[in-house]
């Protein structure tokens, strides 16, 4: 199970690159079909299998030879050893399905954050409800803790905003 939830990660971070690429840009995370971003040619089969396609075609796009972006296995590979590791931690438990959705949301986050100084509410209003809806699920906090953390944690985010403006955005506050 451990490999199987490993192998998983691997394939959930190619999705979660398909999302870093595109949702700061506005696009489907569906349509089109995974392309390449320089010849716009669709991939194949073989082009899609995470860290491994990329390790063959040496960082380059099968079709016209444009670079693949390092982030791309990465964000793969990154995304496997977490599942992995929180597999391990966890077991098959609700627990773990929470921890992988989380460690999922927060890879994106973070990696479209380094690349381009945001945090889109295309993310963070949908995971504020998951958020509170999941407070509801076994084991602790519960709903009062939770929204006592959330409110902390807007705070604390929020001090830094008022403080120094331009060091932070609201985005970064709905995230707290």
């Amino acid at each position: 199970m451990l490999a199987l939830t490993t192998l998983l990660g691997l394939f959930v971070g190619s999705f979660l690159n398909v999302c870093i690429d595109r949702l700061p840009a506005g696009q489907s995370i569906v349509r089109p079909p995974s392309h390449c971003s320089a010849c716009g040619r669709k991939l194949g089969f073989l082009d899609l299998f995470p860290v491994f396609s990329y390790l063959f075609l040496r960082g380059r796009c099968r079709y016209c030879g444009a670079h693949i972006p390092l982030r791309i296995p990465i964000v793969e590979a990154v995304t496997a050893a977490l599942f992995g590791f929180l597999y391990w931690k966890f077991g098959l438990s609700l627990e773990l399905g929470i921890f992988l959705v989380w460690a999922s949301v927060l890879i994106v986050i973070f990696v479209i954050d380094l690349e381009h100084q945001l945090v889109l509410n295309v993310i963070t209003y949908p995971t504020i409800v998951l958020a509170f809806a999941a407070s509801f699920l076994p084991p602790e906090p519960g709903v009062v803790d939770s929204l006592i953390g959330g409110g902390i944690g807007l705070a604390a985010m929020a001090l830094p905003f008022l403080a120094y403006r331009g060091g932070m955005g609201m985005g970064d506050i709905k995230l707290g």
